[in-house]
């Protein structure tokens, strides 16, 4: 039997803004959402309180919070965090999942069975992410991913919950539906129309039943919701892509206003290559336009690269030489990304 730990940072980006800033320490924080087109990149728990959510436009954040502070994100100061987060995780054990910049999963199974308590471990996770990083995160363990990750969520912020086997039911029962990995708003809403609104209702509901709602994967629920989960945690999740965007405030048309910006992205994304040991072999340029219509052009080059020079001119000669948008299309968004990644 595996012992398995879901890791969720709290609030990430504006508790780091909070900690670096200690004025904004106890204010409604919003990372983003500056400018007339912002979107929230994340909410503090003060801001959470007025119904910001992360993805909202910062001219509703605004409206339901007009004492709120928005701060410009910091990507770089959060990835650099983030690896420091990521190292402490490594202390502990090499089996590493990580999922985004403040979420992984520890497979800590060998520690288990070397006589260490499985609560114990996720206190010390919480003491030396605490003391080392001036951070709080919400830790939940058990036996398999479905279930740490919904017992990291149950308790936040700051919440250490542990599922034992024989406390599956119990705590799954009671849970919403929605809350099971897997089902979205619109199979939600078709359990709702059927009289299923709690996972223990799901579990307990015919498969014949689910099968009309679900077809083949009616089997699949109802293992998730019985908190069967067979997923190993993979230790290595290999890079796809690298990518840096920038959103504008007003649209823009003249290709002389966007070259210095794809160039400065280009550099980011050539730093993040170097700082990662990476190269890559295509070159992605994107843009979207006022009427959020997106488009993407790539190139792939000869050998793999992590040269800043070679990634803008080739990123420049995507732009230049694009006849679709340079009929009438105008850039609310553009970005550059690199992609077929391998090891220098």
């Amino acid at each position: 039997m595996r012992s398995i730990i879901h890791i969720d940072m709290d609030a990430f980006y504006a508790s780091i803004e909070q900690r670096d800033h200690p004025a904004l320490r106890g204010r409604p924080v919003m990372v983003g959402g500056g400018g007339p087109r912002g979107v929230v990149a994340a909410a503090s728990y003060e801001a959470r309180q007025f119904g910001i959510r992360s993805a909202m436009s910062g001219a509703m954040a605004r409206r339901r919070c007009p004492h709120g502070v928005f701060v410009p994100a910091r990507f770089e100061r959060y990835r650099e965090v983030s690896s420091e987060i990521f190292a402490i995780f490594r202390q502990l054990t090499d089996q590493v999942e990580g999922l985004s910049l403040d979420e992984a999963f520890l497979d800590v199974s060998e520690q288990v069975r070397a006589g260490r308590e499985l609560d114990e471990i996720g206190r010390w996770l919480k003491r030396a992410i605490g003391q080392t990083m001036g951070l709080t995160a919400s830790v939940g363990m058990a036996h398999n991913k479905l279930l740490a990750k919904l017992a990291s969520d149950y308790d936040k912020p700051d919440g250490l919950v542990h599922v034992p086997v024989d406390q599956v039911r119990r705590f799954l029962d009671p849970l919403p539906v929605r809350r099971l990995w897997g089902i979205g708003p619109r199979s939600a809403e078709r359990l709702h129309d059927a009289g299923i609104h709690t996972i223990g209702q799901l579990r307990t509901t015919p498969v014949q039943l689910l099968s009309e709602l679900f077809g083949n994967q009616a089997a699949d629920l109802l293992k998730r919701a019985a908190g069967v989960d067979d997923r190993p945690v993979k230790a290595t999740r290999a890079r796809r892509s690298i990518s840096q965007e920038t959103t504008f405030d007003r649209d823009h048309k003249q290709i002389e206003t966007l070259l210095p910006v794809i160039r400065e992205q280009a550099f980011k994304v050539a730093k993040r290559l170097v700082d990662k040991g990476l190269m890559a072999r295509t070159v992605t340029l994107k843009i979207r336009s006022g009427g959020f219509s997106t488009l993407t052009r790539s190139i792939s080059l000869e050998s793999h690269t992590r040269d800043e020079e070679v990634i803008y001119t080739t990123a420049r000669e995507l732009l230049v030489n694009w006849a679709e948008w340079r009929s009438g299309f105008t850039v609310r968004l553009i970005g550059v990304g690199v992609s077929g990644l391998d090891q220098q």
